[in-house]
């Protein structure tokens, strides 16, 4: 069953036919915008060479540096009077970026796109969902109360946080359904099991969906099987470049799979390209994913480069579901500012995790990586964990069983440090796994 079988069930040539036509209006839109003028003409092009049949792959990509050299109202293509209103990015690596939103793109557009997600998940009208991303500047909360009201689900917009109360409501009003980070699933579970509650007996809840930082397969299925029987945990994947939680979602046929589905493809065009070359990959191959929104009216982006790391399905056009004309692909890997090169070996931050989870006796949801540079280039690293209360007296061990792990699955020695319960840093939406530490 799907909410929008008009579109969901094209194939994948009728659907690149209806990207074509949109991708021509888009150009006509940015001729326009000096700004968009001004940066394809970096690469000796105009918004409509869009309308060739190669017109996007020869199109210059969008950089976060490009955004901050126009700021405050980056690529902004209508006036301030017309935006109903600015989310940002993090800002974690400088002056967070603004976005903005008209009334069509929040209310017609992101709506549509996340009940699409929602439904695809497995969301119904009349669902009762706690809905616990976060508010303010970040747009997962607003986004998904959005969603949830355009499916006819009901919708408990608490956002993180407040965990005692939500421990108890989960159990006192039988939420069927939760939006929320897989880290602050984690905490609930230990919150919940502190009060004397058992998840698996007092909740009702049968899916959450879990989006705003990537987690290996391990992590979410020790989560999985904390909950009660027939509960899964599914991804969704978007950002605020593109517009929201609007990218990926999975349905029921490729969550056993670990992949989701390009779900919003008639109004996000998504490419996979290798990050260096910018070539597109193939199937079972790793590449960028690189967004382009079709429809969105403020603050568009053409070829804006995630830097996120996914893996493209081995068969990304024979899901069972049907959407043949959207793409499955794997989860987040990691980023291609996060890929690691230490002594020469590659190392991902989920490959990290996948251990840390295969472990018994380590806090699943605490842990950092500390990178020593030289010059700015990765040297050495060690790994931080937490071991949980019962395993104090024995840190030393579970600190070299986690260091074997790592060595196994690495090939790379990696120092362990083991901390106490509570003494690295909690993440409510996004980790910061990675610091860097300069030993020049």
């Amino acid at each position: 069953m799907m909410l929008h079988p008009e579109i969901e069930t094209l194939d994948r040539d009728d659907m690149k036919a209806l990207q074509a036509r949109k991708l021509a209006a888009l150009g006509e839109r940015l001729a326009a915008s000096p700004e968009w003028c001004q940066h394809f003409a970096k690469a000796g092009m105009h918004p409509r060479d869009l309308a060739a049949a190669d017109g996007l792959v020869s199109m210059p990509t969008l950089e976060k540096s490009d955004l901050r050299a126009r700021y405050p109202y980056p690529m902004l293509t209508v006036d301030v009077s017309r935006v109903s209103r600015f989310f940002s990015t993090s800002g974690t690596t400088g002056l967070p970026v603004l976005f903005g939103f008209t009334h069509r793109d929040l209310n017609q557009l992101l709506a549509v796109q996340v009940a699409r997600q929602l439904h695809c998940i497995g969301i119904r009208p009349g669902d009762r969902v706690y809905q616990g991303f976060g508010y303010g500047l970040w747009l997962g909360g607003p986004s998904h109360d959005l969603g949830l009201e355009k499916l006819g689900a009901t919708c408990f917009p608490i956002g993180p946080g407040r965990s005692e109360l939500v421990v108890q409501w989960l159990r006192d009003l039988a939420w069927d359904a939760a939006t929320l980070s897989p880290l602050f699933l984690a905490h609930l579970l230990r919150v919940a099991r502190d009060q004397g509650i058992d998840p698996k007996k007092d909740w009702a809840i049968r899916r959450v969906i879990i989006g705003g930082q990537s987690v290996s397969r391990a992590f979410r299925e020790q989560l999985e099987s904390e909950m009660p029987e027939g509960f899964s945990a599914y991804n969704v994947y978007g950002t605020t470049e593109s517009g929201g939680p609007n990218v990926g979602a999975t349905c029921p046929h490729s969550h056993a799979r670990d992949e989701m589905h390009l779900i919003n493809e008639d109004t996000v065009l998504t490419e996979i390209l290798d990050p260096v070359t910018l070539a597109p990959v193939g199937p079972g191959e790793v590449g960028e994913i690189v967004v382009t929104t079709l429809d969105k009216e403020a603050s568009p982006v053409v070829r804006w480069r995630t830097r996120d790391l996914v893996r493209l399905s081995n068969r990304p056009f024979d899901c069972e579901c049907g959407r043949h004309g959207m793409p499955t692909l794997g989860r987040i890997i990691g980023r291609s500012d996060d890929m690691l090169k230490v002594r020469g070996v590659l190392v991902f931050p989920s490959q990290v995790e996948d251990v840390i989870v295969g472990v018994a006796g380590t806090i699943k949801e605490a842990w950092q990586i500390y990178v020593d540079t030289v010059d700015g280039s990765p040297n050495s690293m060690v790994v931080a964990i937490e071991c949980e209360s019962a395993y104090d007296a024995d840190r030393e061990g579970l600190a070299a069983a986690v260091a074997r792990g790592l060595s196994s699955r690495l090939g790379l020695r990696v120092p362990v440090e083991c901390h106490p319960q509570g003494s690295l840093p909690r993440y409510e939406a996004k980790a910061q796994r990675v610091l860097l530490r300069d030993k020049s």
